[in-house]
């Protein structure tokens, strides 16, 4: 089987070349960009950082461009407008000022239904991208249409934190696990992401529930697992990067489930 994804976002933490350096030597597979926060011409700074490193390390790290949507910031926390498109001026805008770095992956957030999925391709087509669409799921609409974005998406994303907002918290673990049945079924990609490894933003030790919470994730058929502020803005980006890819390995050696790979 092919090892486990490993996701991790670039930021203030990580934007200097010898740390994404250590963070591709501790097998970062892909690295996300996040903008709900942060410049194009950072981004655009991130994407060049990343490939010469990797170019370096004859490797090939492909960037994952996540839009943040209807996004509406409170704060620390956020929620969506659900009165507006899913695809936001400002999406247009940001995936237009990459398009000419041929972006691999580009995420749309609080996706509802595979008309999202196209509309987005068809904005790809019209900026001369042809980067790979991944669904994010953290709506209920996503739920109740979650077999038709899984079959017109490249991959999917669950997007836990906003998910977790949208249902009984409860039943987030085993919504986590049916929406991975799903994409297994269907042969898709799919990533786990949100509060991972967030025990180690300000500490280089793991807690104890996060390695359960990402070996359960491998147990269930996750493809990839993300690191979000643990790598964009913690203190030990590249210890967690070593520690995830510790975890992930060691699950997939308990498991036979044959994942689809992005």
């Amino acid at each position: 089987m092919k090892p486990i994804q490993i996701i991790a976002t670039i930021g203030p933490a990580t934007k200097d070349t010898d740390v994404i350096a250590a963070m591709i030597r501790s097998d970062m597979s892909i690295a996300r960009l996040n903008f709900s926060w942060g410049t194009h011409d950072e981004h655009r700074q991130f994407v060049k950082s990343v490939r010469e490193v990797a170019k370096a390390a004859h490797v090939t790290v492909p960037i994952l461009q996540d839009l943040s949507g209807p996004r509406i910031q409170q704060g620390a926390g956020h929620t969506f407008d659900s009165e507006v498109t899913v695809i936001t001026e400002k999406d247009i805008a940001d995936v237009k000022a990459l398009a000419d770095l041929e972006i691999e992956y580009v995420a749309l957030s609080f996706v509802k239904d595979a008309e999202d999925v196209a509309d987005l391709r068809t904005l790809l087509v019209e900026v001369g991208s042809q980067s790979k669409v991944i669904a994010k799921i953290e709506r209920q609409e996503a739920l109740d249409n979650l077999d038709e974005i899984i079959a017109a998406a490249d991959g999917i994303m669950i997007a836990r934190g906003d998910l977790g907002d949208a249902i009984p918290i409860e039943t987030l673990p085993f919504v986590k696990k049916d929406i991975l049945k799903r994409c297994n079924e269907a042969h898709k990609p799919a990533i786990v992401a949100t509060e991972m490894l967030t025990s180690m933003i300000d500490s280089t030790d793991p807690s104890r529930a996060d390695i359960s919470d990402i070996t359960h994730a491998v147990l269930d058929g996750a493809s990839a697992t993300m690191l979000s502020n643990e790598t964009a803005v913690g203190t030990n980006p590249v210890k967690t990067v070593e520690v995830m890819r510790k975890v992930v390995d060691e699950a997939q050696r308990h498991t036979n489930v044959k994942v689809a790979s992005f």
